[in-house]
């Protein structure tokens, strides 16, 4: 009886498989990340050091802000099968209407941004209801959104730009957090690294990527033991330790480069607040476990008692909420209000979503793939941009590199069915 007690009370046990044989079954998931790293050395090589110093890192990360925030909504919209056309144009007219309220009629900032914002949720909905209640096929429904909204962007800003904003709204895209630390610190530090013409560095910067390294270390290691635990099937250790290491390693970098510039960007405390939002809904909730359910067999999760329905009216709302903070963000940095503003960024969105890993059929794909595919975009951008590389031939290796990822998805749906 105790010996069968015993073997009750045992955790089960899986079979460790090799890094071969791991990676080669998470292939999706990995590939992308060895992807990044490759451009950025590649990149890092071909500029001789441009791509990583710090003031380009301080400008990576502020020109692809909108972008990471949008492909949050869209990560979203495209797991439940779905796709949104729009969120350019909306991007664009939210500016637009921020420009209108604060510069024209000397509207509040508080008030322009919860307008915009409510405003952009209106939107969303507005499209998700054609969509969800009507059966609208998501392409036809947000394809006339981004027309309708275009047009709206040239009537309401009457074919003219409008600008500049005040300073307290630049800020939310090109400011910085204040270091919290003596400045004294930061000379001390800078002088004991000897870092040449660097003469401070923002403690605040530099201790937020240690804290955040230590943070996803212990989250892993969490994971690990409630993996085996439960008897799920988990990565070799060695290659836990190094993904890991590196991943660490990458925080505390990019933060270090952050902290011989300016320190913390505010769209980059909005950006990381997000990612962590969004990541624990679909990682770990009910409504996102049920958004990959819809994606992955509507029928199915219909029959399953799951109001498919509203979860893609929700979805779509959702979309229309990040593209307004995107557009507030834009608008912000670029100082100004313009009719082309937001002109095709929904390909960049879009292709940053499925360079992520997510599947062009729905069900498949995570936030964090989003933010690495829109930050392997946004390198790929400003690698060519340094290099003097013309736009045409830009569009032309973005567009290859979009296709490349769906064929790599179509491959591991045939080689995995």
């Amino acid at each position: 009886m105790e010996l069968a007690q015993s073997d009750t009370n045992a955790s089960p046990k899986v079979k460790a498989k090799g890094i071969v044989e791991y990676l080669s079954s998470h292939l999706r998931q990995y590939g992308l990340l060895f992807a990044l790293i490759a451009v950025m050395v590649f990149f890092q090589i071909v500029t001789d050091g441009t791509l990583l110093r710090a003031v380009n890192v301080t400008n990576l990360l502020l020109q692809n802000s909108y972008i990471i925030i949008m492909a949050l909504g869209m990560l979203i919209v495209i797991v439940s099968g779905n796709i949104d056309l729009s969120v350019g144009s909306v991007m664009g007219f939210i500016g637009a209407l921020a420009a209108v309220m604060i510069v024209n009629h000397d509207l509040p900032m508080l008030l322009t941004v919860v307008v915009c914002l409510v405003t952009g949720g209106l939107i969303g909905a507005a499209q998700g209801y054609w969509v969800a209640y009507w059966k609208i096929p998501s392409f036809i429904v947000t394809l006339a959104g981004m027309l309708v909204f275009r047009g709206l962007s040239l009537w309401l800003l009457e074919g003219q730009s409008v600008g500049p904003f005040p300073r307290e709204f630049q800020l939310m895209a090109s400011g910085f957090v204040p270091d919290i630390f003596p400045a004294s610190w930061g000379d001390s530090l800078a002088a004991i690294l000897d870092l040449g013409r660097v003469k401070h560095v923002n403690i605040l910067a530099l201790g937020t990527g240690i804290v955040a390294a230590a943070l996803v270390i212990w989250l892993s290691l969490r994971q690990r033991a409630q993996n085996r635990l439960y008897g799920i099937e988990d990565e070799p250790q060695s290659f836990f330790i190094a993904r890991n290491a590196i991943v660490a390693a990458a925080l505390i970098f990019v933060m270090y480069k952050l902290s011989l510039f300016r320190g913390l960007p505010n769209v980059l405390i909005t950006m990381g607040v997000l990612t962590v939002i969004y990541a624990f809904i679909t990682e770990t909730t009910t409504i996102g476990r049920r958004v990959y359910a819809l994606g992955g067999n509507q029928k199915a999760a219909k029959l399953s008692g799951i109001r498919t329905e509203r979860l893609t009216f929700l979805a779509f709302a959702n979309m229309g909420v990040l593209a307004a903070a995107a557009g507030l963000v834009f608008a912000a940095r670029l100082n100004t209000a313009t009719p082309k503003a937001g002109f095709a960024l929904e390909l960049d969105v879009i292709a940053a979503v499925f360079i992520g890993g997510a599947s062009m059929s729905g069900g498949v794909g995570t936030i964090v793939g989003a933010v690495v595919g829109a930050f392997l975009m946004g390198v790929l951008n400003n690698g060519m941009s340094i290099m003097g590389i013309g736009i045409d031939y830009q569009q032309m290796i973005k567009g290859l590199v979009l296709l490349a990822a769906v064929i790599f998805d179509v491959y591991n749906k045939t080689k995995q069915g």
